[in-house]
């Protein structure tokens, strides 16, 4: 399987979109943004484990998979493409933004939203994905998944495993010193997310050499599924003279 989808190619937008979802989530979970976008041309990542790639083994080197995953997006990248990565996504993003400047080739903007920098310790992630309890307390705690379904048995045994995989991907993720990203990075945070601070958000300024700005947005974790932050990602555009800004 392909580590993108894109369900509407558009040949004649002048930029591409390429969304990371969420430990446990899928490329569906940004299914809708190509209509809230429609200047851009929206690929989501597949993770394997999940959705169409179901029959697939999780992965287990989070550096190793936004490498792979770098490959598949640096042929998109004849038009200025846009990164945007929520949670567990963020620090993919930011993972795949690293290789792909390794190679040449840098993105246009990365989005980090609803995480810490990855710079952090993954002590949390490390401590949800110890045991199937420990990911459901996360889980109701962060709020992004339906109380009912939690308790589902099908719930348990087809989806709750690939979740728990993901909490151990980001929980055994060690960020790597080297070259700082030469692209615009914008952190975005929901105002009552209680899994991220304001000044962790803020801690992503210290891994760019571009132009780094934060916005805080009403809601929580997962202030995306009802207000999506399209307007931000449109004006995502910012001249490389730009003074840095928060």
């Amino acid at each position: 399987m392909s580590w993108t989808e894109c369900s509407e190619p558009r040949p004649f937008a002048a930029k591409r979109l390429v969304c990371f979802p969420h430990a446990g989530g899928s490329s569906y979970f940004f299914r809708d943004w190509r209509k809230g976008l429609p200047e851009f041309e929206v690929h989501a990542v597949c993770y394997p484990g999940r959705a169409d790639r179901f029959g697939e083994p999780t992965a287990t080197d989070l550096v190793a998979m936004a490498g792979e995953i770098a490959e598949a997006v640096r042929p998109l990248m004849d038009r200025p493409t846009v990164l945007f990565g929520h949670s567990m996504g963020a620090v993919v993003a930011y993972e795949t933004a690293r290789a792909l400047e390794a190679e040449g080739a840098r993105p246009a903007h990365l989005f980090v939203s609803g995480a810490a920098a990855s710079s952090l310790a993954r002590s949390e992630a490390r401590a949800a994905g110890a045991s199937e309890e420990s990911v459901i307390a996360a889980l109701t705690a962060l709020g992004g998944t339906d109380a009912e379904l939690l308790d589902q048995p099908m719930f348990r045994e087809l989806i709750l495993p690939y979740i728990q995989a993901d909490f151990r991907l980001l929980g055994s993720y060690e960020h790597r010193p080297g070259a700082l990203l030469g692209c615009p990075v914008t952190a975005v945070a929901g105002a009552e997310d209680r899994r991220v601070t304001t000044e962790q958000a803020a801690q992503w300024a210290s891994l760019t050499e571009g132009t780094f700005r934060q916005w805080t947005v009403p809601g929580g974790h997962f202030y995306l599924t009802d207000a999506p932050p399209y307007e931000l990602v449109r004006e995502a555009h910012i001249a490389p003279d730009e003074t840095r800004s928060r």
